[in-house]
């Protein structure tokens, strides 16, 4: 050190953390700068379901048979997919049997039907069933009409964005296992995924018997992510109850049920213990 260079100054203790608490508590709710490009819930569907297509188009005859996810392999998986559209289809019917249907053994005999088949067989009706959804959702009259599906009541949009995340969780499950490297949805998908289940942290909490109410300051940084306050409870209190900093797409993979909260790289204000129950509430938003 030269005598014309200054001493090092060493940061009073706590500074980092009040400096954030600070910047955290100053930013409204609201999106990323830049913002991304806003599109349709339906495109971001279409542009999920052209990702999964894409990559199974890349799989060999072995992928195919690899143990994914409870007790299927890649192509029972596909099938389970194949399920789900089918029940896309009869909600957007107004079938009432379909409404509180279970997820999983609702679309099950999908699944297993492509027993015997080729992949190419199964990777083709899947990929009619999801084009036929996209035509019967581009024909709907009201996008913000509400349909019942496998417990969910919400508006045929929101189920796109719901359908699309599904597509993008069991992607990556495939190419967890084929040993691919993972997707990322672009960051408009991105965008309305996060704000989707930010909304839905509410329900998460009923179900995971979250009680207290809370206000929580979330702040999903990256491409699509955003900000949102959302009030867990009987009401949104003026006061922060709790703020979450963490990346749009862990928070995406937790709600999708594929990490747990130990595994992100989070930064949080206030009662850490309360914190980590919104987050699990977020987890159990997954259907699998």
């Amino acid at each position: 050190m030269t005598a014309n260079t200054p001493a090092p100054v060493t940061p009073p203790p706590g500074l980092r953390a009040r400096v954030l608490e600070a910047a955290i508590r100053a930013r409204a709710a609201g999106q990323t700068v830049p913002a991304v490009p806003e599109i349709s819930p339906i495109e971001a569907f279409s542009r999920a379901a052209d990702a999964l297509y894409g990559m199974l188009c890349a799989l060999d005859s072995q992928d195919w048979q690899r143990p994914v996810l409870r007790d299927l392999d890649v192509q029972g998986l596909v099938g389970h997919l194949t399920g789900v559209e089918e029940d896309v289809h009869r909600s957007l019917s107004g079938d009432p049997e379909v409404a509180d249907a279970n997820h999983i053994g609702s679309t099950q005999p999908a699944a297993d039907r492509q027993a015997g088949r080729t992949p190419e067989q199964t990777r083709t009706e899947w990929r009619e069933a999801a084009d036929r959804t996209l035509s019967l959702v581009a024909a709907h009259s009201d996008l913000a009409a509400d349909v019942a599906m496998h417990g969910m009541r919400l508006p045929v949009a929101a189920l796109m964005v719901v359908r699309a995340f599904e597509l993008w969780i069991h992607d990556n499950d495939i190419r967890r296992v084929t040993s691919l490297p993972p997707a990322v949805p672009d960051g408009s998908t991105l965008r309305l995924m996060s704000g989707l289940a930010a909304g839905l942290l509410p329900v998460g909490a009923a179900l995971t018997g979250l009680a207290e109410t809370v206000s929580v300051h979330l702040v999903l940084t990256g491409h699509g992510g955003g900000t949102w306050d959302v009030g867990i409870g009987d009401s949104l209190d003026e006061s922060l109850s709790v703020g979450i900093v963490l990346d749009v797409v862990g928070f995406c993979r937790l709600v999708g049920n594929r990490v747990v909260p130990a595994d992100l790289d989070l930064h949080v204000i206030g009662d850490a213990d309360l914190a980590g129950r919104v987050l699990t509430a977020a987890s159990a938003l997954a259907l699998d």
